[in-house]
């Protein structure tokens, strides 16, 4: 028997457990919230919001207010200090720098010895668990995992206590004997230059029997763009011939998966979607023919979810700059849209994500959208960011709608969008709006007009407030494409110190200084 096969008889018990995902999503749910406040009752958090008489999710409700990372901040900063029993009991010796804000401050996450365990670990184990379900013939483990890191450094100076990468920190702790597995060698995978670091992670896996790849497809691909440098071959699996799967999240798969299919032209190569942040581990693809993903249910997160039809407020809308912190709704005081929880979702619609877990975080806008493509198990797509859309004009365009239109414009025209980013142009001399993109190719089309045709008319077929916008070029014109030097965005990401780890380019934007900012050094 392989060394695969005899690993594999670990992940079965919680293969079986997972069946509870089918039809116990509110039980479980309720579990994961009781357990939650029952063991921070003790805490400062707790304590002013007497957990001790929450038992369940109304009482929760009334006594909790939902969070952005500002009202948490000034908790947080203390508990960077060394404060114990502050939002979670104990000590947090960790913090995730979080490359999910496209603002230049960074935001600090706790990561608790729990929340290691119970969430970011549990999803590691859960993602191989449902590979291997799906795939019995897998030979994942004998051979090694390619696993790209980000990087940490101190935290205040205060002994043992670091702030970096969220990947840096699963690194850091992982378990010693998890090293005999992977590649590059610890050392190598917490290197700060990236530069320096995707060099050094070739070369280290170039001769290593790599059997699976895990990390955010925009750096992968430059360090196996560099693996196929040093190689001089033409298809990956010319060098790692027992390649068989990549375990991909951070960033939307669908601009990179040409790329890689042209790569990687093995029939047994598999991908795998997972949705893992800062702020957690939550989701998992665990159908390869469904592109939707498992809400994980029985970690310690517990979900609601911010309707964004609810958020759409006459003379208001979706506006970038409110008071409220999280850069989509208005002043508390104005207007208070009410979360629901996970049993009162409807699929097809769109949801801001709250979650309540045990790094410390109570009803937190995490900043993401999701929407249910079923209620039973609970799947979903992440269909953007509360920060990362426009809509200068009513138009309503979210990430989930841009990711729909390069897709079919690139398999009308043989194109391939390696990087974009978009803005509105409010009015130019001519009195004329418009949004306006920058994409960098990894293969232009022969046409870039049709190529513009061809996105605006995908964007008007999957989205009805921009149909209606552009209707006669009344309101919008013809969206602008910009063609962007190679390399633009990966220079913009160097300058502003988030070249590597898991940080990403904003994709949209309701305000133009991303775009600009590019487009100065373009």
């Amino acid at each position: 028997m392989s060394l695969t096969g005899l690993v594999s008889k670990v992940f079965r018990p919680r293969q079986k457990d997972l069946e509870r995902h089918l039809n116990e999503g509110e039980t479980l749910q309720r579990e994961v919230l009781k357990r939650l406040t029952a063991r921070a009752t003790d805490t400062e958090y707790g304590r002013q919001h007497a957990f001790s008489d929450i038992h369940d999710y109304e009482q929760f409700v009334k006594r909790v207010p939902v969070n952005t990372y500002e009202e948490l901040k000034g908790a947080i900063d203390r508990m960077r200090h060394g404060e114990t029993d502050v939002l979670w009991p104990g000590r947090t010796k960790w913090y995730a720098k979080s490359s999910g804000t496209t603002n230049d401050k960074s935001k600090f996450i706790p990561v608790t010895s729990e929340g290691l365990q119970h969430i970011h670990y549990a999803g590691a184990f859960d993602t191989v668990a449902l590979y291997l379900r799906n795939n019995p013939q897998s030979r994942l483990f004998d051979g090694r995992a390619l696993i790209l890191g980000g990087s940490h450094s101190p935290n205040y100076n205060l002994p043992g206590s670091l702030v970096g990468d969220l990947s840096a920190i699963l690194i850091e702790n992982m378990n010693p004997l998890a090293n005999l597995v992977r590649v590059p060698k610890k050392q190598t995978a917490l290197l700060a230059d990236f530069e320096v670091k995707r060099d050094r992670i070739a070369r280290e896996a170039l001769n290593k029997n790599v059997t699976n790849l895990s990390g955010v497809p925009s750096w992968m691909l430059s360090v196996l763009d560099r693996v196929m440098e040093l190689s001089g071959k033409e298809h990956l699996e010319e060098v790692w011939p027992n390649l068989e799967v990549f375990f991909h999240g951070g960033v939307a798969f669908t601009p990179y998966r040409q790329q890689y299919e042209r790569l990687i032209t093995s029939p047994r190569m598999h991908y795998m979607e997972t949705y893992n942040a800062s702020e957690g581990f939550f989701g998992l693809q665990s159908d390869p023919q469904d592109k939707s993903m498992l809400l994980m249910l029985d970690y310690d997160v517990f979900y609601e979810f911010i309707p964004l039809d609810s958020l759409k407020v006459e003379g208001v809308g979706l506006k970038e700059n409110s008071s409220s912190g999280d850069g989509i709704l208005p002043p508390p005081s104005t207007f208070n849209p009410q979360p629901v929880p996970l049993w009162g979702v409807e699929p097809g619609k769109n949801y801001a994500m709250l979650i309540t877990t045990s790094c410390g975080l109570w009803r937190y806008k995490i900043g993401d959208t999701v929407r249910f493509t079923s209620v039973n198990p609970y799947k979903f797509v992440i269909s953007g960011r509360t920060k990362s859309f426009i809509n200068a004009f009513g138009e309503e365009l979210i990430v989930d709608n841009a990711e729909q239109g390069l897709q079919y414009a690139c398999q009308q025209t043989g194109a391939e969008v390696l990087e974009y980013t978009a803005a509105p142009v409010f009015m130019d001399e001519h009195g004329k709006c418009r949004h306006q993109w920058l994409i960098e190719f990894n293969r232009p089309p022969q046409d870039l007009s049709q190529f513009a045709q061809l996105l605006d008319q995908q964007l008007q077929t999957v989205n009805s407030d921009y149909e209606a916008k552009r209707y006669k070029n009344i309101t919008l014109q013809p969206l602008e494409i910009i063609v962007a030097r190679p390399g633009l965005f990966n220079d913009w990401l160097k300058q502003h110190g988030k070249l590597g780890g898991q940080h990403k380019v904003p994709r949209l934007s309701n305000e133009r200084t991303h775009i600009e900012q590019l487009l100065k050094i373009n």
